[in-house]
């Protein structure tokens, strides 16, 4: 996915682009409006800033929507509501207050593009299915193995949710605590090892959780069905 991002702050734009990037983004950063407004696309989503420093960030946002339609995701540190209300009238998407994580972020992009994505049957509002025995229902955050809901405590559901949006692919201990905990998270990572026991424990059969050394974590889908789910 490519993001556009307008952000005139270079240690905000540093640390969101490097966050970004870990989770598979690619990012086009700019520093003004003017510079996002002579950008070529194509971009599958924006992130703009509403101070920049050589015009107002509302003013961008409506240009860029009376364009077309790609998704905007305002950021911002102004904590005025009617800064909030007004960026959304103008056509913004969504609205991000710093400080955040990169996880919030991400979190918004993908909530905004499921939005634009259009819904061809009922079936595409159910839960993911991983398999023939495990889904996931984001929605209402429940999970069910062989049509029985498992009890996972708010973190293991939070981390299945997060290693099922790719299985196979190999997630690093600092992406899954940045992802699942918080984009500060300064404490020990022993926790994410009890989560995963405890997800192997509850899933047992449907899913595999195996542990790199040195790197951190791949579930598999125990069939080898990666399943039809969409995060």
């Amino acid at each position: 996915m490519h993001v556009l991002l307008v952000e005139d702050d270079e240690p905000v734009a540093q640390s969101l682009r490097r966050g970004l990037t870990r989770y598979g983004f690619e990012v086009d950063w700019v520093t003004t409006g003017a510079a996002a407004l002579a950008h070529p696309e194509p971009y599958d989503v924006v992130l703009l800033d509403l101070g920049l420093p050589d015009t107002d960030g509302l003013d961008v946002c409506k240009a860029l929507r009376e364009r077309g339609d790609v998704p905007i995701i305002v950021i911002s540190a102004r904590s005025d509501e009617t800064d909030r209300v007004v960026g959304l009238e103008l056509g913004a998407d969504d609205y991000v207050s710093k400080p955040f994580g990169v996880r919030e972020v991400i979190a918004r992009i993908r909530a905004v593009m499921r939005r634009m994505q259009p819904r061809t049957s009922a079936a595409d509002t159910g839960p993911d299915r991983y398999g023939t025995r495990l889904t996931v229902d984001r929605k209402a955050a429940r999970v069910r193995l062989d049509g029985e809901e498992v009890a996972l405590a708010p973190k293991e559901y939070d981390l299945l949710a997060f290693l099922t949006e790719e299985p196979g692919a190999l997630m690093s201990r600092e992406q899954i605590m940045e992802a699942v905990w918080d984009a500060n998270w300064f404490g020990p990572t022993k926790t994410l090892d009890v989560h995963v026991a405890a997800l192997r424990r509850k899933l047992t059969g449907a899913i595999t959780i195996e542990a790199v050394r040195g790197v951190g974590f791949r579930l598999e889908i125990a069939n080898g069905d990666t399943g039809d789910g969409v995060s």
